[in-house]
């Protein structure tokens, strides 16, 4: 038997007024996911534990089986692994972000979604002017980078950027939760501050600016850690030869300490143009091969609910569903050996709100037994009927959909 589970990151949502009370994930017309609830059983899982943030380092943690409270140690040194960057035990990692602030708020994020080659044109020029030494940065790919810095203390509190748009930044900044970590804060905010000085005249930017762009002109260090200790996924649950496709540099980190192989699609972008059918054809081609799990990851539809765009959000389901589900169904039906096809958000991305939420996500799981729970569509609402009921840990996920 092999598995896959397709993941569409921060699709779900809540009921929204211009769609008539429905969620996007409700609105968007979606076969494939209707033929996989049809042919299958549904439920909800708890992806973020109690006293998490829900972010997608912790919730795809949980989807992969993983007791998040023993192994978490910050998104950045899970991206480490993905960028081949070693983490020395007396360093700490973190997430760095490029980021818009606008009139000493942050406007977004993302830059505006800025290009890899003019990010890392700028990740080059902060480590020219103030990396070296204890503190280094190393780019990743669109407005996802990493810094490192010797001897820092990780009990710090940082803020998501994507969790606070539309607030003063300076009141969002680094703090220190002990003593011994204050000189840690300092430090990181003083490194926000130098970089909002360097980024404003930078040509990048300014081209950005005058071509009507979100400039770059902030980072934005967060979810610090040290280097984790991570069972793999053979040893826990006996995937002996697994993959991870992503666009993302946290997954495939996650990917490679869970011992899964990162597949690297060309074209896949991690948002709405992504290059979904080189991911399909990536899950397709492992699992006629000698692969037996796949983790295909999306990241559009996180995306799109950050931006608060209820339209966009919709399309990208649709593209999950018809351009990656759907020729990955095609395929299976004719492949010899059976396969086992689990479709989930990590966590929901509400445009209201345009942050994650700890909500229980909706979960499918189509088994080649033919075994349904009688539904016939895939949401957020239909879920809470199925006959899998509320799964509490994504221990107990993993292994309802690994057992034969």
């Amino acid at each position: 038997m092999k598995h896959i589970i397709i993941l569409g990151d921060g699709m779900a949502d809540e009921p929204i007024e211009n769609l008539g009370g429905k969620t996007p994930l409700q609105a968007a017309d979606t076969p494939a996911m209707e033929w996989l609830a049809s042919h299958g059983c549904q439920g909800e899982l708890t992806t973020v534990p109690d006293g998490f943030a829900p972010g997608s380092e912790i919730a795809n943690l949980s989807v992969l089986g993983y007791n998040v409270a023993d192994v978490f140690e910050g998104r950045g040194s899970l991206e480490a692994a993905s960028m081949g960057i070693p983490i020395a035990d007396d360093e700490m990692a973190m997430r760095c972000n490029l980021i818009c602030i606008a009139d000493g708020r942050i406007k977004n994020h993302s830059a505006g979604h800025i290009s890899t080659e003019e990010a890392t044109v700028l990740i080059d020029f902060l480590q020219q002017e103030l990396g070296g030494g204890n503190v280094n940065f190393f780019p990743g790919i669109s407005y996802r980078h990493l810094i490192k810095i010797k001897g820092a203390d990780k009990r710090i509190t940082c803020t998501p950027p994507h969790d606070v748009p539309g607030v003063e930044s300076h009141s969002v900044m680094v703090s220190a939760d002990v003593q011994d970590a204050e000189s840690t804060a300092l430090l990181i905010n003083r490194l926000i501050l130098e970089s909002q000085k360097l980024l404003s005249t930078h040509p990048v930017n300014l081209k950005r600016i005058a071509e009507g762009r979100d400039p770059a002109n902030s980072i934005w260090p967060w979810s610090p850690g040290y280097r984790p200790s991570m069972h793999t996924m053979n040893e826990l649950f006996g995937i002996k030869n697994g993959i991870v496709i992503s666009a993302v540099d946290l997954i495939r980190g996650i990917g490679v300490y869970a011992g899964l192989k990162p597949v690297i699609v060309d074209g896949a972008t991690g948002l709405y143009d992504t290059n979904y059918e080189g991911k399909a054809q990536a899950a397709i081609d492992a699992l006629k091969g000698d692969c037996d799990f796949v983790f295909l990851h999306v990241e559009a539809s996180d995306e799109a609910g950050h931006e608060g765009d209820v339209a966009l959000k919709i399309r990208t389901i649709e593209y999950l569903d018809s351009r990656i589900i759907a020729p990955i169904l095609d395929a299976v039906r004719q492949m010899d050996e059976p396969v086992t096809i689990a479709v989930l958000p990590d966590h929901p991305t509400p445009c209201r709100i345009r942050t994650h939420t700890r909500k229980p996500v909706p979960f499918v799981i189509c088994r080649p037994d033919g075994i349904t729970d009688g539904l016939t569509t895939f949401d957020e609402i239909s879920a809470r009927h199925g006959s899998l009921g509320h799964i509490t840990d994504g221990i107990s996920f993993i292994r309802e959909l690994l057992k034969d």
